[in-house]
């Protein structure tokens, strides 16, 4: 993709050097490292970046470095076939942390003669990492690093020039960050392979496909479930249940799991999960395993709907982050089907409760909270008035009073079995998400 110099973002005699003389800036760079005597075959980045009077390069990369971030991931987007999606999820967090620890890490190290770069390197391994289990070649992320490279270069020598930054200094700073370029993509690479040796064995690569059959939405036969499960040391059980686990930056650095061969395992995807067959067994002490991350087990099903499970367990998972289920280490999704029935389609959900509260609109807000906990209480306890006042602690004679305006506000409803429930729905939804909202 061909960079295009933003003329508005930097003064007038910065926009006058075309951008297609980049590559002759490089070459000069390399010339003049040459004429300093520089080995540049054995000069790390940093080495090159410990030569730059920091006064000289921080003070006009401060003031870029945001829009430069920036136009770095539309640029990658835009020029990476692969990483054009929606900045969303793992992927916009992965790509977007990338950037900035790119950034960061340049600025970090002008004019210093050393730094810690063990987070940085561990971060850019991991990237290599999620490439390959991600199913992509490490061809995308060269050529996002390229650009990347590219595009911070623009905006350095732009304002660089504009501000009137000795020639030599901007010559000494590419030279660092073209070797900069190369040091990410080596230990991306790094990465990458480790991935590769990891999985490279044939029992475990045919392992990871068989988890990855088991959890796809796509119609899959028995029979070419049972021959890929033929080809593997594990055994197709009558039912499974998925356990989704929260996605961790760190979790490439995590203690290889314990778990036998009887336990399908992803620990390094996007959305970790394993496959077990006898939770109860199979998890026992798991909290181990974990390292302070969450954990939900999806319900049983036969193993065609293991992707079911996944997706209760993931939406488990959500619910707790906000509140709405109980903050578990390990989530047990059979102990919480009725609210993760209710939150299935919150859009609905939604839809029912303002229908079925709609008539008490009028009310204030301390008003509508008295009238739903005793209309909550009456529909639980079949219309016992004394069993209502001692579950909510106040006097029978209270009871009556709130119930005869709930009457007054919903005439004959309570005498139809179908609203009645659309009620009990809709107040049982609304102390859900009042109670998480609260906490």
């Amino acid at each position: 993709m061909t960079a295009r110099f933003n003329q508005q973002a930097v003064p007038r005699q910065a926009a006058t050097i075309p951008a297609a003389r980049d590559a002759r800036w490089q070459a000069a760079a390399s010339a003049n490292g040459a004429r300093q005597g520089v080995a540049k075959e054995s000069a790390s980045s940093q080495d090159i970046l410990s030569s730059i009077p920091a006064s000289q390069i921080r003070a006009i990369l401060r003031p870029v470095a945001g829009r430069m971030i920036k136009e770095i991931i539309q640029e990658i987007r835009e020029g990476v076939p692969a990483y054009a999606q929606p900045l969303e999820g793992n992927f916009g967090k992965v790509l977007v942390t990338s950037v900035e620890k790119a950034v960061l890490q340049v600025a970090e190290g002008i004019g210093r003669d050393q730094i810690d770069t063990s987070a940085w390197a561990d971060w850019f391994r991991h990237v290599g990492r999620l490439e390959y289990i991600e199913g992509r070649s490490m061809d995308a992320m060269q050529t996002a690093v390229r650009i990347g490279t590219r595009v911070g270069w623009r905006h350095i020598r732009a304002a660089g020039v504009a501000v009137g930054t000795p020639t030599n200094t901007l010559f000494t700073f590419a030279d660092a960050l073209f070797q900069y370029s190369d040091e990410i993509s080596s230990v991306a690479i790094a990465g990458y392979t480790e991935a590769q040796s990891r999985a490279s064995g044939t029992m475990e690569r045919r392992r990871q496909q068989l988890l990855k059959l088991l959890l796809s939405p796509e119609p899959t036969s028995a029979q070419s479930l049972a021959d890929l499960v033929d080809t593997t040391d594990w055994m197709l059980p009558e039912r499974v249940a998925v356990v989704a686990l929260e996605y961790r930056e760190d979790q490439h650095q995590l203690p290889a799991s314990t778990l036998g061969n009887d336990v399908l395992v992803d620990f390094e995807s996007a959305e970790p999960c394993l496959v077990v067959s006898d939770p109860q067994r199979q998890l026992a002490g798991f909290e181990l395993e974990l390292y302070g991350r969450k954990a939900a087990v999806g319900p049983m099903v036969p193993p065609v709907d293991a992707h079911r499970s996944h997706a209760v367990a993931r939406r488990a998972l959500a619910l707790a982050q906000r509140g709405v289920l109980p903050a578990d280490d390990v989530i047990d999704c059979s102990q919480h089907l009725t609210t993760l029935a209710l939150c299935a389609d919150e859009f609905l959900l939604t839809q029912l409760t303002t229908r079925a509260l709609e008539p008490f609109e009028g009310l204030t807000t301390k008003q509508r909270t008295r009238l739903f906990e005793t209309l909550l209480a009456w529909l639980g306890t079949r219309g016992g008035i004394n069993e209502i006042a001692a579950r909510l602690g106040v006097h029978p004679q209270t009871v009556r009073y709130r119930m005869n305006q709930v009457n007054d506000i919903l005439g004959d409803r309570l005498n139809d079995s179908d609203e009645r429930l659309k009620l009990e729905i809709a107040l049982r939804a609304t102390h859900l998400i009042h109670d998480s909202a609260r906490r």
